[in-house]
């Protein structure tokens, strides 16, 4: 029986499948800002940046003086739902120790 080309049971003509890479976006970043008042003392915010936002004492002293002098700073920057966590981690661990402390959440 003679080959037959084109039509049906014939070569194919369709193009090889390509893949196409998909790429995964990054989530949209937050800050997590610390807001200076009158009651928290300084040392218990250092304490929050290195126990929540897991700075180191410097870097936390340096945070808490910004928050100090300018009256607002940035504790870190996270996803959404992480950012949510620690601000309102922080806010529990101020609470439990009686001090207002502030933390909000915005998009970076």
């Amino acid at each position: 029986m003679p080959e037959r080309h084109g039509g049906q049971g014939g070569a194919s003509t369709a193009l090889p499948k390509t893949r196409t890479e998909k790429k995964t976006a990054k989530p949209p970043l937050y800050k997590v800002l610390l807001h200076n008042d009158d009651y928290t003392t300084m040392e218990f915010v250092v304490k929050v940046l290195e126990t929540v936002f897991h700075h180191d004492a410097q870097q936390a002293m340096r945070i808490m003086l910004h928050v100090h002098t300018r009256g607002v700073g940035v504790a870190g920057t996270y996803p959404w739902e992480v950012a949510e966590t620690k601000a309102e981690k922080a806010m529990s661990l101020a609470r439990d120790s009686d001090f207002p402390l502030l933390c909000t959440v915005e998009p970076e």
